[in-house]
């Protein structure tokens, strides 16, 4: 990916899955690596266990944060239904990372699986590590960061 294209990135789950928790760290790692970031989030009943999702978009100069139709490049989902809930929105040739992926519907039963979700997701992003460990230390509290940063390590090992 060069500066000039904008590329998108949508987030799907169910209330107290951590979406808005990642895709904040994701639009920090963005923007740590010198992009021009925007994000929209829609909470919905996400306090019920409903479903939450969260637009990024980055590049040179990204004029909104809303991602048309059928245009996702990645669709980060951390729930079976928000998956195939939301796979219409990814373009053709778009990358689909969701509990099917190899490991995750175990890590996924931790707090911390969305980290793991963020560490599989850093391979198809041009980002530093350096911008992900600043973007994740800015955002999960001191007390859980030890856990979150393996979580994240693990996704980042994982072979594709």
């Amino acid at each position: 990916m060069n500066l000039e294209e904008t590329r998108s990135i949508l987030f799907a789950g169910l209330g107290g899955q951590g979406i808005l928790v990642a895709s904040g760290i994701t639009a920090l790692a963005a923007f740590h690596a010198g992009y021009d970031v925007k994000q929209s989030e829609v909470h919905g009943m996400a306090q019920r266990g409903g479903s939450v999702s969260s637009q990024i978009r980055f590049g040179k100069k990204v004029h909104s944060p809303l991602i048309p139709q059928g245009t996702v490049d990645i669709l980060v989902a951390v729930h079976p239904r928000e998956s195939a809930r939301n796979r219409f929105q990814v373009r053709p040739g778009g990358v689909i990372i969701d509990p099917s992926i190899p490991n995750a519907e175990k890590e996924l039963k931790n707090k911390w699986g969305n980290l793991y979700l963020l560490g599989v997701l850093s391979h198809y992003l041009p980002f530093s590590l350096e911008a992900w460990h600043k973007a994740i230390r800015s955002v999960v509290p001191q007390k859980y960061l030890e856990v979150n940063m393996a979580a994240f390590a693990r996704g980042t090992a994982r072979i594709l």
